[in-house]
């Protein structure tokens, strides 16, 4: 079986390169291409103006960590990564990648990153570890795992198909709880880059 082992650490000395490529090969779910399965349903994530769904998962301290508890500081950026689909994701590596990049602005935003990794629950922490390589995260940015798909099924973003586990997504939660933002991908790119979170962030402001 191909694995590919590329982790969040390599990947951080070509992300301006990523930022570059990522700016120009979007896909939209709006007009994606490159999926190379449907899911077995469509997804339906929280609607903008929606109240977010509660949850709470944990780090790779085994700490909990909960969205009502980071959304009372200030907008939450949930970035839904495609975890571990029997390998590691380029596409998500180089998205943190980007989005670590542009830390210091998301900081100043007053927004917490938060980054899922869905899979089986099986050796997920592991594969989590390995995703991240040795980078250690600034303290506004979380990277969760999702053991079994909790978050994901109540999010409505399982992708249900061989070598699948959740449509790619990005999220603005404001500090009502409610969703300022969403953009889902029903293709592997079509990822929301950075600099569009930090103008829908200046929005909030």
């Amino acid at each position: 079986m191909l694995r590919f082992r590329t982790s969040v650490g390599t990947l951080l000395a070509i992300a301006a390169l990523a930022i570059a490529t990522t700016g120009n090969t979007q896909e939209r779910a709006r007009g994606g291409r490159g999926q190379a399965v449907p899911g077995k349903e469509a997804p339906h994530p929280p609607k903008v103006d929606a109240e977010a769904p509660e949850f709470e998962l944990m780090n790779l301290k085994n700490e909990p960590i909960s969205l009502r508890k980071l959304s009372k500081n200030g907008p939450v950026v949930l970035l839904v990564l495609r975890g571990w689909p029997e390998y590691q994701c380029p596409v998500c590596s180089r998205q943190v990648a980007e989005f670590l990049s542009k830390k210091a602005e998301l900081k100043k935003a007053g927004a917490q990153v938060v980054m899922i990794y869905p899979g089986p629950a099986a050796l997920l922490a592991e594969h989590a570890k390995e995703f991240q390589g040795e980078i250690e995260l600034p303290d506004h940015f979380h990277f969760l795992i999702d053991p079994d798909y909790t978050f994901t099924n109540a999010w409505g973003l399982r992708w249900e198909a061989p070598r699948e586990t959740a449509y790619p997504s990005t999220f603005i939660v404001g500090a009502d709880n409610k969703v300022k933002f969403g953009l889902t991908s029903t293709s592997h790119r079509g990822r929301e880059s950075a600099a569009n979170v930090l103008e829908e962030l200046a929005k909030l402001q």
